[in-house]
């Protein structure tokens, strides 16, 4: 009887919601305080008292950190309403009529950044010059959900089904040779072809799987960690690489060895989070990247 007394009498406010969202989103107190912007203890304390108010635990705690009960994490889904509405609710204070303003996260891989994003922006940065961009160019997955980033554009066959996406076509690649290399398809089929691969950084990477599906027997002689550094060592001469399209195409120091690789697609999709969607600046440059990211 005493907890339901307690949990109908405490009400949660704002900055109590955003302590519960912080904790679901990173799952540890120091993490949860640097969002924050305070220290671990402060926000060890805040979850106490929360869970007094409720008379209830929110929160498992083990060594690997603080996992959310149902209660928290329905909580935490109200607090990014919350976070959400007065988020645009500053916008709509602080922007001028028809001026688009705030940050806008991006994250992808550096070949779809240098490749397709940045031309895009290119495009839209003058029409809102208020907007600023903060580009997160990395193999490893950003995650919308913990809202580390606004949007993420992704070279997946299975986007997440929580997130609002858009397909933006299909990552189409060829195998390519330095264009003043002699190398020709003959030599790559006699083994007599040095191979440039991101083995290590991407081992599920569509043209590793590729390389090993119709060359096994071939070893890279050169292992990367980015697409960016095939194409250069390609274009140097030193050797073949599996490479985009929408990459490749448009440098003449690149030559194709093949069409287009039946096995070496994958689908490039547009991703944000349900509830950050409606927010104008993340609204506009979701759009403006549907509209002109266009792949061969």
């Amino acid at each position: 009887m005493k907890s339901t007394v307690a949990s109908v009498q405490y009400q949660l406010g704002a900055a109590e919601l955003e302590v519960l969202l912080a904790m679901v989103r990173t799952g540890t107190l120091a993490a949860a305080g640097e969002r924050l912007g305070v220290d671990a203890s402060t926000v060890f304390r805040a979850i106490q008292r929360i869970e007094r108010g409720l008379g209830q635990s929110l929160f498992d705690r083990s060594r690997a950190g603080y996992r959310p009960s149902e209660l928290a994490q329905a909580l935490a889904e109200q607090a990014e309403r919350v976070e959400a509405a007065l988020e645009a609710a500053r916008s709509a204070a602080q922007a001028q009529p028809e001026q688009v303003s705030g940050t806008v996260r991006i994250s992808t891989t550096d070949t779809i950044l240098h490749g397709l994003i940045a031309p895009a922006l290119q495009l839209l940065q003058p029409r809102h010059p208020a907007l600023v961009y903060e580009l997160h160019a990395g193999n490893e997955l950003v995650s919308l959900t913990r809202r580390d980033t606004d949007i993420a554009v992704r070279a997946t066959k299975r986007p997440p089904q929580h997130l609002v996406g858009r397909q933006l076509g299909m990552i189409r690649s060829a195998l390519y040779a330095g264009a003043a290399s002699p190398l020709a398809l003959s030599d790559v089929e006699a083994g007599r072809a040095a191979w440039i691969a991101p083995d290590d950084a991407l081992p599920d990477h569509p043209s590793v799987r590729w390389r090993k599906k119709q060359y096994p027997r071939a070893q890279p002689t050169y292992r990367v960690n980015s697409l960016l550094t095939v194409m250069e060592l390609v274009a140097l001469g030193m050797g073949v690489g599996v490479l985009p399209l929408f990459l490749a195409q448009s440098r003449s120091d690149l030559r194709p060895l093949t069409g287009a690789l039946a096995d070496g697609e994958t689908e490039l999709w547009l991703l944000t989070h349900p509830e950050s969607r409606h927010l104008r600046r993340i609204a506009t440059v979701y759009g403006h990247l549907a509209e002109t990211v266009q792949l061969p």
